[in-house]
């Protein structure tokens, strides 16, 4: 797992360099949705021994919640209040809006509600990040997650390649809207950069690519709402279909009828997520101080470098390593009968997504100076 997890990062590496960007800089294909493809091939070709069962299991469940934990050391308040006093409101009307598009969609289209679920978070908050925080809340399947993320890479990918040219045709004189259509309307950070980059390689412009950024982690943070939420959302639609099953026509609600679990839509992954980001926003509030150090002990650069090794390379090998367990334990066999319906879904949410950055990106854009 931990190798699979590895060769995923290096390989979005070497897709990286193919792609034509310069050495050092972030890939544009996720090394979490390679890893899950690896881990794939494996298991429908080769196979895997039943006595890696307990660490494929351990990885799904422990190292994924560890790894998203350490994710929210990438999440600074401090980046968040930089879109301004409309641009936050506006990234938050956009996630709401993209959700509930997702999850009507999932209904006309008949789709199961956890499939409606996954592809709500995925597409609103942030890629496959989200989908593997949301998947353990709402007891989702393996192959709903493979195909979620398979939805992410593809549809997030025609976003990355497609988006800049659009954006500099629909805001040629307003790089703050350009930036922050890229970051509202495509799935994934990996995919956001990768965008933000061709855009300012492309147009020279470095306003928008700061833009995209910002506007793209203002986005991560709220996974730690976007979650209890969805998680609520899905407890509702449970709990009523039980209550359903379980009421007389007559004598009404029989005793013991299911209700959401108040608890349950507050896992301790994304506390410890929402944790390492106000660890992060203390320590940059410590580097603006008297004495510039984050906690009195690193300076700006050395911060840096502990928060990008915590909340970057160790967080994602962690995922990487999670995303290639799920891999592993998903035989293409478990696809059959799903259908073409979620792969619909996802391209209309992806679509939905794309209208509602352009609408506020085009009304809260142009505010944003850098």
């Amino acid at each position: 797992m931990v190798i699979s997890g590895r060769i995923a990062v290096y390989l979005g590496g070497w897709l990286l360099r193919a792609w034509g960007a310069p050495a050092g800089r972030g890939s544009p294909i996720s090394a979490m949705s390679v890893a899950i493809v690896l881990g794939m091939i494996v298991a429908n070709t080769t196979g895997v021994s039943g006595r890696f069962q307990e660490g494929l299991q351990l990885a799904i469940k422990r190292v994924l919640r560890f790894g998203i934990i350490l994710v929210g050391l990438k999440m600074s308040f401090f980046d968040v209040l930089s879109l301004g006093v409309l641009g936050v409101p506006a990234v938050a009307v956009g996630m709401a809006a993209t959700m509930a598009a997702a999850l009507g969609l999932a209904r006309w289209l008949c789709v199961g509600s956890r499939f409606g679920i996954l592809v709500a978070a995925s597409t609103a908050v942030c890629g496959v990040t989200a989908t593997v925080a949301m998947a353990p809340v709402i007891e989702a399947e393996d192959r709903e997650v493979a195909y979620t993320v398979a939805n992410v890479s593809l549809f997030g990918l025609a976003a990355m390649l497609t988006y800049p040219y659009l954006a500099h045709w629909l805001f040629p004189e307003q790089p703050g809207a350009a930036g922050m259509f890229l970051g509202m309307g495509i799935h994934d950070t990996s995919q956001v950069m990768g965008a933000a980059l061709s855009y300012r390689e492309i147009f020279d412009d470095e306003v928008a690519l700061k833009a995209a950024t910002v506007t793209k982690l203002t986005r991560n943070v709220f996974l730690v709402v976007a979650v209890p939420l969805l998680g609520w959302v899905y407890q509702r639609e449970q709990a009523r279909a039980a209550a359903a099953e379980e009421t007389d026509p007559v004598k009404g609600p029989r005793p013991g009828s299911s209700r959401p679990g108040f608890m349950k839509l507050f896992p301790t992954f994304v506390l410890g997520f929402l944790a390492m980001a106000i660890v992060r926003s203390l320590g940059d509030a410590g580097l603006r101080g008297a004495e510039g150090l984050a906690f009195g002990l690193w300076d700006a650069a050395a911060w840096k470098d502990l928060t990008r090794l915590l909340g970057g390379t160790i967080a994602y090998a962690a995922l990487g390593t999670a995303m290639a367990a799920v891999g592993l334990t998903t035989r293409f066999a478990l696809f059959r009968g799903v259908g073409p319906r979620p792969f619909y879904l996802g391209a209309a949410a992806a679509l939905a997504a794309g209208i509602c950055a352009l609408l506020l990106s085009a009304l809260a854009g142009p505010l944003i100076q850098y």
